[in-house]
């Protein structure tokens, strides 16, 4: 049997379109509607899975959102050279509609999901907020955070002081000397940090507090300790079946998996957070769904502003 291959064109937006063209509110906006189409069974994400060529690794992810009209992937490499990130959008026919240059794209899509989780997992009224990491994907989770929240004071470490004092001027927050200055007593706590070992401890954890670790997607890396997990009232997932490859937090804590509730379903109202005073974790590992959110956010965007340039494929 052959196949018709029928031709199409495709937007291909690079780093530069998508810097003027994307936006965090309508980003966390897409983010959110993705993730209750999938917490509701109207879209299907597939998690991350990585091969291991010499000296780097390449990372492939992908889903289908058909309310919307597209299905999609992302791809990237990390090796010597740095990181590459490519999100590439097809309509449901198969034809491409965009190739996306993505990793300011990806910290936008990372940082609107933390600002989903934090504002539907927290109860209204102001906040204390401790956010641990000042590195570039950390920029996107402290301006998330800003819209998501009504925030009292934002309290901001890592581990370079000077780094540290101008992250939080630049986002109106305070520099806390360590990471328990920042947790103690904050409502809300975001650690967006490359550590492979927890950032904290359990007891600086306040009661009923929300604590998202949204730094590590890796087996090995933990950034919340073991005794947090086991003792939270909750613990709440992009998706369980990404969770059981990739969060390294519960993983590591011998947490099982399938006690977790899914982001989506609590967003959806299919699912609860239990009554009690005890922590929620919440485990943000990035789903390929959340890309193709943001991705046709931008899409969008450059066909109004006529921008990108136009391919045949």
């Amino acid at each position: 049997m052959h196949l018709a291959i029928l031709s199409a064109v495709a937007l291909l937006l690079r780093e530069a379109d998508v810097e003027r063209l994307v936006d965090m509110g309508t980003v966390m906006e897409a983010v959110e509607a993705s993730l209750v189409a999938l917490g509701t069974g109207k879209a299907e994400n597939q998690p991350r899975r990585r091969v291991f060529p010499p000296g780097g690794v390449l990372n492939v992810m992908f889903a289908s959102w058909p309310e919307i009209g597209l299905t999609g992937l992302k791809s990237y490499t990390v090796a010597s050279g740095g990181a590459r990130f490519l999100v590439i959008l097809y309509d449901l026919e198969g034809a491409p509609q965009a190739l996306i240059e993505a990793d300011r794209l990806g910290a936008f899509r990372t940082g609107a999901a933390t600002g989903v989780a934090a504002r539907g997992l927290s109860p209204a009224g102001p906040k204390t907020v401790a956010l641990i990491g000042t590195g570039w994907q950390a920029r996107t989770q402290a301006q998330a955070l800003r819209l998501a929240l009504d925030i009292a004071e934002l309290r901001v470490f890592g581990r370079d002081p000077e780094k540290r004092s101008r992250f939080a001027e630049e986002f109106g927050g305070v520099p806390a000397p360590s990471a328990e200055a920042a947790v103690r007593d904050a409502d809300v706590v975001v650690t967006m940090t490359t550590s492979a070992e927890p950032v904290l401890e359990c007891a600086w954890v306040k009661p009923g507090a929300v604590v998202i670790g949204a730094g590590s997607n890796y087996p090995h890396r933990a950034e919340l300790p073991a005794d947090l997990v086991n003792s939270a009232r909750a613990v709440v997932v992009d998706q369980r079946e990404t969770a059981r490859l990739e969060s390294g937090d519960l993983l590591q804590a011998g947490y099982d998996v399938d006690r977790a509730l899914e982001l989506g379903a609590v967003l959806a109202g299919k699912a609860a957070l239990p009554p009690g005073d005890g922590p929620v974790v919440a485990e943000s590992h990035g789903l390929a769904i959340w890309d193709i959110a943001a991705g046709r956010t931008v899409l969008e965007a450059a066909r109004r502003e006529g921008l990108g340039e136009e391919i045949k494929l």
